[in-house]
């Protein structure tokens, strides 16, 4: 062999060779045995500035986060070497605890490779920790700026996993993105201070996804008072919509329907009630009324719930066809748009069709991918029934008929293409045979996004149609299957797409898993078992672990962290006898309810804990 390499060193670099150093470990190994070299590769890059969008001026620069925590490279290479073990063994420990899940391989393989998304540059971590994102990534820049709000608030996998990091970006929204009437820009600038967006609209699914991922995280951490300090901020965001200030008259007259102008995850503005948009505003006053009350503004949780219920009511009454929820618009109405006209004299170019006299961009009678969106955010909080259990179903099941295409090879698409040919996937929106198509319908309703089709997916199983969100998310998985795409990279605007983050909520699903840390209680109710077997990770922001069913006991498994609970919920077991409860061994005092172990004290389980139930 040619022997060591030599250290040489060049004054300055050949023309066109980028190459800044070449490294050779050297170990002798003997026959029939092996040997490891680590490398760790580290990197610092201490200053950002809003390349995306620089001010006019001198940009202004601040540290990235792991700036501040870290010197340099070496320091960062330092650190890693000398705690390796511990890292590697909390990685592989939280691997583990995710892969040994008696889950189907595909919605493992759909949760984990997303998460990766959290590693990604789609996110950034500003000065002081905090998470902003880009919807995805290009290959040189952020795709689409500010932490969208209504595009992260699909994305479960941070608020389940990383609690406080996943708030700091929504309090980031309330202190800097929000107008003292409530309106909220949805896109929040940099640097910190640089002011609100100039977008002249606020986005409904977002403000709302707002109110509901407010409620979601006090919820998940039971943090009273970071709920008492945002309080005036998630009540404005909710009073916004009946404002006089809002431009966009959202619902001008208060009867708890969105009858206005609303921009949205679609780029566009519909015009009329639809249950997709007004369901948002529906569950964010369901939130907001069990705030209010926890807080104890009594008046205001009245104000809120009866708003609820009278909205609800009309949209079951209103816009549902016998099927599914539609959006209700007169597409031929020009007058719809020229209320607008003193606030945005473009509204009428912008939006009205003068050739075929209708309204562009709209859904109509359409049978739209989100349109019981906000009964899925309501499973996941625990916040309880926003529409009519029934008719949600059936608008599910009319999704799965009418939007979900085994094949795309007889599907016109003029619109980006995320699924062709042979593969499969859920449009964005479909017009049934006899129902009316607008000549110009809402923008990429031929297209299949990975993001909603998780939500829908997981929202097919909460409501007991678990083979068809199965078949969905196989779809998505072949698509991502390594040969034709980057598994670790779903794409919809950009790479790495945060969207794509909502298949967190799989795994809730499909767990049962709820978590009300107000109360200090967990629920598990795995809707389907093998041979009466169930295993699943799950995460409770404190910590994390494992749960495992089979016909003689049930086991929770603190892996990292703690959790501290007074009760946990089981209706799985409902009818069985209970024998004993056992913490590492040790019999616990507690109490049975039905389907429910209240405990006499509330407990904590440290790491390395198990918490047995035998059953007989």
């Amino acid at each position: 062999t040619p022997g060591k390499l030599k250290n040489r060193y060049y004054q300055s670099p050949q023309k066109g060779i980028r190459d800044h150093a070449t490294l050779a470990a050297h170990l002798k190994v003997k026959p029939k045995s092996s040997g490891k070299v680590r490398f760790i590769i580290a990197w610092n890059f201490p200053n950002c500035y809003a390349y995306w969008k620089p001010e006019s001026d001198k940009p202004k620069i601040w540290k990235n986060y792991y700036a501040k925590v870290f010197r340099d490279s070496a320091d960062t290479a330092l650190y890693c070497l000398k705690n390796w073990s511990r890292l590697y063994e909390e990685t592989a420990a939280f691997r583990d605890s995710l892969f040994s899940s008696t889950l189907p391989p595909y919605i493992l393989d759909a949760i984990s490779a997303n998460i990766s998304i959290l590693k990604s540059p789609t996110v950034l971590r500003l000065e002081d920790g905090s998470l902003y994102g880009f919807e995805g990534c290009r290959q040189n820049s952020g795709c689409c700026e500010g932490s969208c709000m209504h595009v992260w608030s699909y994305a479960y996998a941070p608020l389940l996993l990383f609690p406080n990091l996943d708030r700091s970006m929504w309090d980031l929204h309330y202190q800097y993105s929000q107008r003292e009437d409530g309106h909220i820009a949805f896109r929040l600038q940099l640097p910190l201070g640089r002011g609100r967006w100039d977008f002249p609209h606020a986005a409904v699914d977002g403000q709302f996804g707002g109110v509901i991922r407010s409620y979601a995280y006090w919820k998940l951490t039971g943090d009273h008072e970071w709920l008492k300090r945002n309080w005036q901020s998630i009540k404005r965001s909710i009073e916004y919509a009946w404002s006089e200030t809002n431009e966009d008259m959202w619902d001008i007259n208060k009867d708890g329907v969105i009858e206005g102008r609303q921009h949205n995850t679609l780029d566009v503005e519909l015009f009329g009630p639809n249950s997709w948009l007004t369901g948002m505003y529906l569950a964010a006053l369901k939130a907001g009324a069990e705030m209010a009350e926890y807080l104890g503004e009594v008046e205001k949780a009245r104000e809120y719930r009866e708003l609820f219920i009278k909205g609800k009511r009309w949209v079951e009454e209103n816009l549902f066809n016998g099927e599914y929820f539609y959006h209700l618009i007169d597409l031929n109405d020009r007058s719809i748009l020229e209320k607008y006209k003193s606030v945005d004299p473009n509204v009428v170019n912008a939006y009205w069709d003068e050739e075929h006299g209708e309204i562009k961009y709209q859904v109509g009678e359409g049978c739209a991918i989100d349109q019981v969106l906000a009964q899925w955010h309501a499973n996941i909080c625990g916040l309880g029934e926003i529409l009519d259990r029934e008719k949600v179903k059936s608008a599910l099941k009319s999704i799965y008929k009418y939007n979900f295409k085994r094949s795309m090879r007889n599907h016109f698409n003029p619109c980006r293409v995320f699924s062709l040919n042979d593969e499969a996937g859920v449009v964005i929106c479909e017009w049934p045979p006899g129902r009316r198509k607008p000549i110009i319908p809402v923008p990429y309703a031929e297209e299949a996004w990975c993001g909603t089709e998780y939500a829908v997916a997981s929202h097919m199983i909460q409501e007991g149609l678990i083979d068809e969100g199965l078949e969905i998310v196989k779809a998505v998985r072949d698509r991502y299957d390594g040969e034709k795409r980057n598994p670790w990279n779903e794409i919809e605007c950009g790479s790495n797409y945060a969207r794509s983050m909502s298949s967190y909520a799989l795994l809730l699903a499909l767990s049962g898993f709820r978590i009300d840390m107000t109360k200090g209680e967990i629920e598990f109710n795995p809707p389907r078992m093998q041979d009466g077997e169930f295993k699943c990770f799950w995460s409770a922001g404190t910590g994390w672990g494992t749960f495992e069913v089979n016909s003689e006991r049930v086991l929770l498994t603190i892996k990292y962290g703690s959790l501290k609970i007074k009760a946990l919920s089981l209706p799985f077991l409902r009818g069985k006898r209970i024998a004993s409860i056992t913490i590492d061994g040790e019999e616990v005092k507690c109490e049975l309810r039905e389907d429910k172990v209240l405990f006499a004290k509330p407990i904590l389980l440290e790491r390395g804990a198990r918490l047995m139930i035998s059953i007989s």
